[in-house]
């Protein structure tokens, strides 16, 4: 038997509550082992429409954004969809010559829920000072057990509201009200208009914390007749706000959820910042993220009960840590099956990206081509004159999957022109790459560190240098190179360890790797917010006009 306790909102409760132990297989097992999913999805929102639990979580600049991932069990997530389709914040969200972009701004801790009454998903999230709603229709999701077809995702920017709904929790209550918690440094809730495209009472400071702590990432709910509002004081303590008034405008009393829980990864922050969500069978559970840099911030998931009067406790292991192991939320759930796996084979056959996918910014939409059908591919062209690839538009992103993984691209570089610079690089402020440089009728694999951005308004500190000379290839002759990035982002935050990346290529049709150039050592700051990715680029520096085929991608766990 596995030994749990449960930690109380304000103590640790010392009766035991056994929990029954049968192992931990891959699939239709009966326990699952923290991180439920090892990519980089923070500020999460999570709720259930049937049989199918959604997830939305932030990007900040990247394009598309706002992921939703889906499951039927809590444990097992795929991609489905993003809620803003193109990032409608301002021109410097296209990375325009010369501005130093949006990095770092945009999409932060948003809000996603499905309204029952018109079967469509809502999306709220404060950019620059303003609330952008976009809507989807639901495909009758209600109807079908929470299910919605791909084609049905056909999201519409619906309004902008002046107030900004800071870090927002989304309510839509019995009677189809629409309320959201939000705010930094303390908690205020606001109702919305029928259509929920404006603001029509606000109630202000329903919570501050008593010795003045910053307090953000509202989630709201009503439960049993009560209204609830989870808030975390970053980034260690989840607060659980209460109103039994039957009013959610409060008045709340609180109490603490977790506070510096510890587990269950080492050189891991704290788990907090979540939603809770139940099951169909009415077990609730709480879904939160933990600093896991350089990987960014991963979810991790634990039980919970009701104590007698109300209130949420999470079932912790016999050492009163957040369980590296729990009894399965849904068992014999199936696959969710739509989408690419993180480690699938991507060739770009379909007409559309999968939803791994995302840009550093809004693309150029001029300037790529998925190819689609049997031969599949990507055409990047470059976009953009520059010798800083931070700088450079449409680099295609996509979460590295951990602890340890390589990304493997597969180029076709017949179509560079003297002056391009093209590769696969590990992207973040503080990035590296191995590819092609074009400098007149000769090309050369390169690799090339120290790209960095400044933290100080996330402008461009430095362009790289190029740490290592590969062979000189001739772009008539070898039609195509693998290049690869070995990760290993097991985390490292709030230590002086320092987590390498190694880069290699390929020229005999991926059979043999060389290594090339020397190891990089990632950051663990979270500074930047988010974690290290693999990406695939092509930016010129002399003149526009060259291209590069990207038949594939592929990664492996190492």
């Amino acid at each position: 038997m596995l030994g749990l306790k449960v930690l109380c909102l304000s103590a640790v409760v010392g009766t035991a509550v056994s929990v029954p132990h049968a192992g931990n297989l891959p699939r239709q097992a009966s326990t699952f082992t923290n991180p439920v999913l090892w990519e980089d999805h923070p500020d999460l929102e999570v709720f259930r429409v049937g049989s199918v639990f959604y997830y939305s979580s932030s990007t900040f600049a990247y394009s598309p954004g706002a992921p939703v991932l889906k499951s039927y069990d809590l444990v097992h997530w795929t991609p489905v969809t993003h809620s803003v389709p193109r990032l409608n914040f301002g021109s410097n969200y296209d990375l325009p010559s010369g501005t130093p972009g949006a990095y770092v701004k945009g999409i932060w801790a948003s809000t996603l829920r499905y309204r029952r009454s018109n079967d469509r998903f809502y999306w709220y999230g404060c950019v620059e000072g303003r609330t952008y709603l976009w809507t989807s229709p639901g495909g009758n999701a209600l109807a079908n057990n929470g299910e919605v077809p791909p084609s049905a995702w056909n999201w519409q920017h619906t309004a902008t509201i002046d107030n900004c709904y800071y870090d927002a929790g989304l309510l839509i209550d019995d009677d189809d009200t629409m309320y959201i918690a939000y705010g930094n440094p303390t908690i205020n809730v606001a109702q919305l208009s029928p259509d929920g495209t404006r603001q029509v009472r606000v109630q202000q400071r329903v919570y501050a914390h008593p010795q003045g702590q910053t307090v953000e990432g509202a989630r709201m709910y009503k439960i049993r007749g009560n209204y609830y509002i989870l808030v975390t004081r970053p980034a260690d303590a989840e607060y659980v706000l209460r109103s039994t008034t039957g009013s959610p405008f409060g008045p709340y009393e609180a109490r603490t959820l977790v506070s510096r829980i510890q587990g269950p990864l080492a050189n891991a922050g704290f788990a907090h910042q979540g939603g809770i969500v139940d099951a169909p069978d009415g077990t609730w559970y709480y879904v939160a993220f933990m600093d896991a840099y350089p990987g960014g911030r991963i979810p991790v998931v634990a039980p919970l009960r009701w104590t007698a009067d109300g209130w949420p406790e999470v079932v912790t292991d016999s050492q009163g840590r957040w369980g590296t192991s729990y009894p399965i939320p849904v068992r014999g759930a199936k696959n969710a099956t739509e989408g690419l796996a993180s480690t699938d084979l991507d060739e770009f056959r379909g007409t559309r990206f999968s939803e791994h996918w995302e840009w550093n910014h809004n693309p150029d939409t001029s300037k790529f081509t998925l190819l689609g059908g049997n031969e599949g591919g990507l055409i990047l062209r470059t976009a953009t004159v520059t010798g800083d690839l931070f700088a450079a538009r449409n680099t295609l992103t996509r979460r590295i999957a951990g602890p340890k993984a390589s990304g493997i691209f597969r180029l076709d570089v017949r179509g560079m022109r003297d002056g391009d610079r093209a590769g696969a690089v590990l992207f973040r402020d503080r990035a590296a790459y191995i590819g092609v440089w074009k400098q007149g009728n000769e090309a050369r694999i390169v690799m090339v560190d120290d790209l960095r951005l400044n933290e100080d308004g996330w402008r461009t500190a430095s362009t790289g240098r190029v740490a290592a000379n590969g062979p000189v290839i001739d772009t008539n002759a070898q039609q195509d190179i693998w290049l690869r990035i070995d990760a290993d982002i097991t985390p490292a935050f709030g230590t002086n360890t320092e987590r390498t990346t190694t880069f290699y290529y390929s020229i005999d049709g991926g059979r043999t790797y060389t290594r090339l150039g020397p190891a990089f050592a990632m950051t663990n700051s979270w500074r930047y917010f988010t974690g290290y990715r693999f990406g695939v680029f092509n930016f010129a520096t002399k003149s526009l006009g060259g291209e590069v085929k990207v038949k594939g991608f592929k990664m492996n766990m190492i």
